[in-house]
């Protein structure tokens, strides 16, 4: 090393040391004082159904995600009514002097009667040979099929030919065929539509995989309703395993269903009409939803938001229609069928098996009925012309049939009475950081009487969010913690997109992010995993001092763990600044020896910029952390990093803790 280099480094050595000794000076760090009343009966209890999910069919959620229907297009009908029509993603296998492929209404289901013809030109023998893989046509699903070796698919067809049938069916990938079988029958079998099952097992892996249907005879194949589904989905109801446990992770209370904007429709025309949505899934005819640009095949119908709702142990809030889409509406004196869509929606889902709508219910498979406590007339329509209005009318339709149903109006209630009865009002934020965990105070003062808030969306967008940011988790945490504070108001709050396909964002940021065979938690999912012990949990009086920071916020709660019954102290703290936070925390109220002195974890959510964010390459970036929390004690010390959300679980003696209101959380820690 020469001296001139030698001489350079220790001068910027020397520059090093004093920029940071500058910047602890700039940054150096604050101190604060949180005071918690922990005495068991001095606070309130934490509504029951405070945190849990709202799930819109958006970014391909539902239909090439959660969904676990592997064939895209599966009925034909994504090009429309008309014909020839477009389709897509479907593609041929083959050139046109072996095969032709149309479309034509000769379905033998009435509500989608678009099926795929195919005439094969070429043969096994003679002068026009078809190619030794054969003709026909192939689906790669929602950009690719995830198949793996050793798992079953479940794939059915209806099919008709004009002569015998040597037919077959196969999942392919650039490896080579995965799984294949052999479809065969006389002319006979095969004159009139008849419905085919195979069982295929993969013997290799290939996450983009495609579902092929081929012959070499010559003759007219037709085809309709093609579906492939996994055999290993969510207790065997159709939903992606590893999708759903995400959910279940964040032991819901609630689920709101199916939107969103997606209910309203660009145009009532595009709405999701639940009642197009049950029964034979081979019989849904499946909707173009135009708010977000894709076609859905509604085999994630009404029946099954209920029965994913009563899987997760949620309650179902079922957001309905109320003749009000974003560029046409139904006059009030024309809107009473639309009530009556809503009043067979309700019997369907709480009917007796004997009843008209309950009857098809209990016909799924669900003869008892569903746990439907809440309904949501319509999604932002608060302000149009007509909503006052037709809100008036299912109002009072739904509370004369079924008067103990809490009915959510979408107008927002928290600075003013509103105009019309409600049992809950909805209120929506989609903002900046900064602005969001300002609003941690927002329900402060929001008005005690009158109806309950549901904050059914909310979620920092924009530059602050990135595709999922750590700064935008932490305001959003701030801003959970208000509403914990203010559960007394209240009732529900649900993050929103719920889920993104990583190949179709239509939104940014989302909770969960997938494709075909991978997913991981936005910082803003694991967030939320904080709140899962709060619903039902007892709110502890607590007031935080700090002289110089207005970036700080915290709770307390007690909370019983379903997993070890055992109960704890969870105090909950966002540093939304850049400042480390030497935090003294006091509990008062508590019996000598009521901690114990092991057992107590510390949790934090944090990263080396504010800005990172979790992938597929790198899925763990930022989640929490857990480790032990030593030293623990009715007057404790921690330090609370900058830009970051921390859990401090606190094992308490007594393994019977009585709760405020008779309430307990039964859930189990992060």
């Amino acid at each position: 090393m020469g001296l001139y280099k030698a001489s350079f480094i220790v001068a910027a050595l020397q520059l090093c040391i004093a920029v940071s000794l500058c910047a602890i000076k700039v940054n150096a760090d604050l101190n604060a004082t949180l005071t918690v009343d922990a005495h068991e009966t001095s606070g309130k209890p934490i509504s029951e159904t405070l945190f849990g999910l709202f799930f819109e069919e958006i970014n391909h959620a539902g239909a090439g995600g959660l969904w676990a229907e592997l064939v895209s297009n599966r009925g034909f009908e994504a090009g429309g009514p008309n014909i020839p029509s477009n389709i897509d993603p479907w593609s041929i296998i083959g050139n046109e002097s072996f095969i032709n492929v149309e479309t034509d209404r000769t379905s033998c289901f009435d509500r989608n009667k678009i099926a795929l013809r195919l005439e094969v030109l070429c043969d096994s023998k003679g002068d026009n040979i078809c190619p030794a893989d054969g003709v026909g046509v192939f689906n790669p699903g929602f950009w690719g099929m995830n198949i793996e070796q050793g798992k079953k698919y479940k794939v059915v067809f209806y099919v008709r030919s004009t002569g015998s049938l040597d037919l077959t069916v196969s999942l392919t990938g650039s490896n080579g065929v995965l799984a294949s079988n052999v479809i065969t029958g006389s002319a006979s079998d095969f004159s009139n539509w008849k419905k085919v099952e195979t069982l295929l097992e993969a013997k290799a892996t290939n996450h983009n995989s495609r579902l092929q249907l081929t012959t070499t005879a010559k003759g007219v194949i037709w085809l309709d309703q093609v579906s492939a589904m996994p055999l290993d989905t969510y207790k065997g109801r159709g939903f992606r395993s590893e999708l759903v446990g995400m959910l279940a992770d964040l032991k819901p209370r609630f689920i709101r269903f199916p939107g969103g904007c997606f209910v309203e429709g660009e145009w009532l025309r595009n709405a999701f009409r639940w009642k197009e949505s049950i029964g034979p899934w081979e019989e849904r005819p499946g909707h173009f939803g135009d708010v977000w640009k894709y076609w859905t095949d509604d085999g994630l119908g009404y029946f099954e938001f209920l029965q994913l709702a009563e899987d997760l142990g949620a309650l179902p809030i079922w957001v309905f229609n109320n003749g009000v889409s974003h560029n046409d509406e139904v006059d009030t004196s024309a809107v009473l069928p639309f009530v009556q869509e809503a009043l067979d929606g309700i019997e369907f889902a709480r009917g007796d098996p004997t009843s008209k709508w309950g009857s098809i219910r209990a016909s799924m498979g669900h003869p008892e009925p569903f746990n439907l406590k809440y309904v949501a007339v319509g999604n932002e329509d608060c302000g149009k012309k007509n909503y006052r209005g037709n809100y008036l009318k299912f109002y009072s339709a739904i509370r004369s049939a079924y008067p103990d149903i809490q009915i959510i109006s979408n107008c927002d209630g928290s600075s003013r009475p509103l105009d019309h009865p409600a049992d809950i009002y909805d209120y929506h934020i989609y903002t900046n950081a900064n602005d969001m965990f300002s609003r941690s105070s927002t329900f402060n003062t929001a008005l005690r009487s009158g109806p309950k808030a549901f904050v059914s969306e909310y979620a920092v967008t924009g530059n602050d969010a990135g595709t999922g940011s750590l700064l935008a988790a932490i305001a959003e945490a701030g801003f959970l913690l208000g509403l914990e504070k203010n559960s007394d108001i209240v009732k529900m709050v649900s993050y929103a997109p719920l889920f993104v396909n990583a190949n179709d964002r239509r939104w940014n940021p989302d909770a969960i992010v997938f494709n075909s065979f991978q997913s991981y938690g936005t910082p803003s999912y694991w967030v939320q995993l904080f709140f899962s012990e709060s619903s039902g949990a007892t709110l502890l009086n607590s007031s935080l001092q700090t002289s110089s920071s207005s970036s700080l916020i915290a709770s307390a709660i007690n909370w019983q763990s379903s997993a070890d019954k055992k109960n704890y102290i969870r105090i909950k703290v966002v540093n939304f600044g850049a400042n480390t936070v030497n935090l003294k925390i006091s509990l008062n109220g508590l019996d000598p020896n009521s901690l114990q002195p092991s057992g107590s974890t510390r949790t934090v959510l944090t990263s080396a910029n504010v800005m990172d964010e979790n992938s597929f390459s790198q899925p763990k970036k930022v989640v929490p952390i857990q480790s032990l929390l030593q030293n623990v004690g009715k007057e404790m010390n921690v330090v609370v990093p900058p830009h970051s959300f921390s859990s401090f679980d606190l094992l308490k003696e007594s393994s019977n803790l009585k709760m405020v209101g008779g309430g307990s959380s039964t859930r189990s820690s992060i």
